[in-house]
């Protein structure tokens, strides 16, 4: 099958006015080549300098608002996108994230990218308003499906930091990671969607010195009748800290670069 678009997401740890290591990044996310991505936790104005000097051949749009971090979407120039600000995603608190949504044409053909970075807390409050953000970027799909003439017909995709960490409660039974995945899961199959399936298992690490082990934070859910290209039988490759063998190794990218990896995949037409 011939490549639809290539995208990559990633979430660059409080990615502001370190010219170097601003510089760092954007040669690693010029590397992968991808048609469109989409960088969160942007903080600095020199990002987006350092952006569209050094990667003219996309166009760039950023999220606006009260909030400290932005989330910042790049498109190859060769494509034909529209950029929306969604901020029913901040549900109602001021200083979340707005949703970033990219529809793309290709070949006739609309492709509806959500870019979101949801809610991080471990605390019964992280966890509701998270639940929200899904059930918000769900019910978006039964809009788009409508648009599109029927219930699984939109071609649609949310990802981003997702947060899915789980949740904490003093003298009662925790929620963990695995339980908050499934929920979305079983919304997502509601909807004719399902999470892409990673080439590792973890997303997130603080470095071997910490007292947090690596997570599972950054996912991809699409609409379940797109095809991906396979990276060693899963949908998305997982690039960074988690391709370095060593300890030693992963923890000066993480230093370098971001405690996340970057989700790359290709959209099959």
């Amino acid at each position: 099958m011939a490549k639809a678009f290539s995208l990559a997401s990633w979430n660059v740890e409080h990615f502001k006015d370190d010219l170097t290591r601003v510089g760092r990044i954007v040669e690693f996310l010029d590397e992968q080549q991808p048609d469109v991505f989409g960088v969160y936790e942007v903080e600095g104005k020199d990002v987006f300098d350092e952006l569209v000097t050094r990667m003219p051949k996309y166009q760039f749009h950023i999220t606006e608002g009260p909030q400290t971090q932005e989330v910042l979407v790049g498109v190859r120039r060769t494509l034909t996108a529209f950029f929306t600000q969604r901020v029913e995603f901040k549900t109602g608190n001021t200083l979340l994230r707005p949703g970033a949504l990219l529809t793309l044409t290709i070949d006739g053909s609309y492709y509806s990218v959500l870019f979101l970075h949801t809610k991080s807390s471990s605390e019964p409050i992280g966890l509701g308003i998270r639940d929200e953000q899904f059930v918000r970027a769900l019910k978006f799909k039964k809009v788009l499906d409508d648009a599109a003439g029927g219930a699984g017909k939109a071609n649609f995709l949310f990802l981003g930091d997702l947060n899915t960490m789980g949740m904490k409660y003093p003298f009662q039974k925790d929620i963990s990671a695995e339980v908050e995945l499934k929920k979305l899961d079983q919304g997502a199959k509601r909807r004719k969607m399902r999470r892409l399936t990673k080439n590792h298992p973890f997303s997130w690490s603080n470095g071997s010195g910490s007292s947090f082990p690596p997570s599972n934070l950054d996912h991809v859910v699409a609409s379940e009748h797109l095809a991906f290209r396979q990276f060693g039988g899963a949908d998305i490759d997982v690039r960074g800290w988690p391709r370095l063998g060593t300890a030693a190794a992963q923890d000066k990218w993480i230093a370098d670069y971001s405690d996340h990896a970057l989700l790359y995949l290709e959209v099959q037409k």
